[in-house]
């Protein structure tokens, strides 16, 4: 399968999941609005969230793909399961013990990390610990979720893992119209979530273990012993814990300081919700799909394809994501309005929210970016490179986020985020540029160009109509009248967008062909008899 199309079926099974997830955002805000349970509910699963990308997704997509990749190369499957079972049994130890460290210290943490602004209110703080106890042993399923994952990645097998999410999603919009039909307080619908974000971890688990047993490999729960193999999983792991986990800590540290003002927490998260669009389907789908082949490319001697694969892989991102930045940018308000201005969302909240989005919008290239560049360290079994970076990524955003707060709010969590986000990058880039790891193409560097110059035409063309269409736009007209027009303003987007990157030379039709058909090198199993 050509990387593209690896890329497509990742990006696919994501876009299922965001759209879910937009309706279930649609819903939080039509019966929570940014209300103090809207902040509560967000602060409480935060927490968890935070710790899913340190030891979960961060570690295992960085740590545990590479040295199954050696392990499939060197041994076969029946080595890899080996290993898999060793790591399972110490993960499973681990994530016991931290379940059950933080259950017990929950106060503490909610009044000295998730929402230290809430120790004001008794029954905001009291009911954030409560929603967080239910929903942090949601970490222990989606870290061995990830787990599983990074198997059927190593594997090739890119769609149980990717569509697992869905399973959140669906849980937690039946959880909210039970509770619309129901009329349940707002409280009460924070009690909902909380359990179906619970029920959801222990669903998704279950989808993704299908997959590793369907693609060929069961696991047994083992003693826990720190075998050579893991005790080089937790070397690489630590570090690349924190890496993973820079968009969650920045987004944790914007937390902290805005739960100093009420409905700051729920505006972020519904902004948030959005730029994820492309961030999850572009981002996700290159990370997950990058590492394996870099790394497989790698450990089979083919250090040129591994560049090439990585320069691709750069070039697909700013294909995507320059566009939808600059679309971000322009139809902040249209978006915002026309997905959550109902119920308890007001057109001050629309307002509010918006603005974060547009900032968000700014910094998206370079979020996606650093999906695209990391996997060139991790294949590498580097990460404390990465770490190095977001450490200093982390400081910049709290010393922006502390210093702009108090003058524009939300706003300057938002704007701390994406510098932080691009100085993270930069830092990336310039060191797998200056190691030769990352092959500077100046055909490369000129299509990035071009495409720079259709998005801003593209802008250019939405800032013209959405003036023009402005009454079809506005919140006083019937949704579908305002879905069909914003739905035409992204169409005419994509068709000016897309002309202009082909007609200019941005992008190729050739070289998205032979992307397409594309296939790494592929290479021989010991004692398997055959290539995979």
């Amino acid at each position: 399968m050509g990387l593209v199309k690896k890329f497509m079926t990742v990006g696919g099974a994501t876009l299922g999941s965001r759209i879910f997830g937009f309706a279930r955002e649609t819903l939080m805000a039509a019966a929570l609005g940014t209300g103090p349970m809207a902040d509560v509910f967000y602060a409480a699963f935060r927490f968890p969230n935070l710790f899913r990308r340190l030891f979960a997704e961060g570690a295992f997509n960085a740590a545990f793909v590479p040295l199954f990749a050696k392990e499939i190369e060197a041994h076969g499957v029946d080595g890899a399961k080996r290993f898999s079972e060793e790591v399972f049994g110490v993960l499973f130890t681990v994530l016991l013990l931290i379940t059950i460290g933080m259950e017990l210290s929950m106060p503490l943490l909610v009044a000295w990390v998730i929402a230290p602004g809430f120790t004001d209110d008794p029954e905001k703080f009291s009911l954030t610990v409560k929603l967080a106890i239910v929903m942090f042993p949601y970490l222990m399923c989606m870290s061995l979720t990830a787990m599983l994952s990074g198997m059927l990645n190593s594997l090739h097998h890119f769609f149980a893992a990717a569509i697992a999410p869905v399973f959140l999603n669906v849980v937690m919009i039946g959880a909210l119209l039970y509770a619309l039909y129901t009329g349940a307080e707002p409280a009460q619908t924070a009690w909902y979530l909380s359990w179906a974000v619970l029920a959801a971890g222990v669903l998704q688990m279950a989808v993704v273990y299908a997959g590793v047993r369907h693609a060929g490999i069961s696991l047994t729960l083992k003693f826990p012993r720190i075998t050579p193999n893991v005790k080089r999983l937790l070397i690489l792991a630590v570090p690349a814990a924190v890496t993973g986990g820079i968009t969650q800590i920045n987004q944790l540290i914007g937390q902290a300081i805005a739960s100093g003002k009420e409905g700051a927490i729920a505006a972020l998260q519904y902004a948030d919700r959005i730029y994820q669009l492309p961030l999850g389907v572009v981002g996700v789908a290159v990370g997950v799909v990058l590492l394996p082949e870099l790394a497989r490319a790698l450990k089979s001697g083919h250090a040129r394809e591994a560049a090439n694969t990585q320069n691709r892989s750069i070039e697909f991102v700013l294909f995507l994501t320059l566009p939808a930045a600059a679309a971000l940018w322009v139809l902040s308000d249209e978006i915002i309005r026309v997905l959550y201005e109902r119920g308890a969302f007001t057109e001050h909240n629309t307002a509010v929210v918006a603005s974060i989005l547009a900032i968000y919008g700014l910094g998206l290239p370079g979020f996606v970016l650093i999906k695209a560049l990391q996997p060139g360290f991790y294949a590498r079994e580097d990460t404390r490179a990465p770490m190095r970076f977001t450490a200093i990524s982390v400081v910049v955003n709290s010393a922006l986020a502390i210093t702009l707060f108090p003058f524009i709010a939300e706003r300057g969590i938002a704007t701390a985020e994406a510098a932080a986000g691009w100085i993270n990058t930069l830092f990336l880039f310039t060191t797998l540029l200056r190691r030769g790891h990352l092959q500077w193409e100046w055909s490369l560097a000129g299509r990035a160009l071009r495409l720079l110059i259709a998005s801003v035409a593209m802008a250019g063309v939405l800032v013209y109509l959405s003036d023009r269409w402005a009454g079809w736009l506005s919140s006083q007209t019937p949704l579908w009248t305002q879905l069909g027009a914003l739905s035409a303003l992204i169409g005419v987007a994509m068709v000016v967008y897309f002309g202009l990157a082909f007609a200019i030379g941005g992008a190729d039709l050739g070289m998205i062909r032979r992307n397409l058909k594309r296939r790494a090198p592929a290479p021989v199993i010991p004692g398997d008899g055959e290539q995979r």
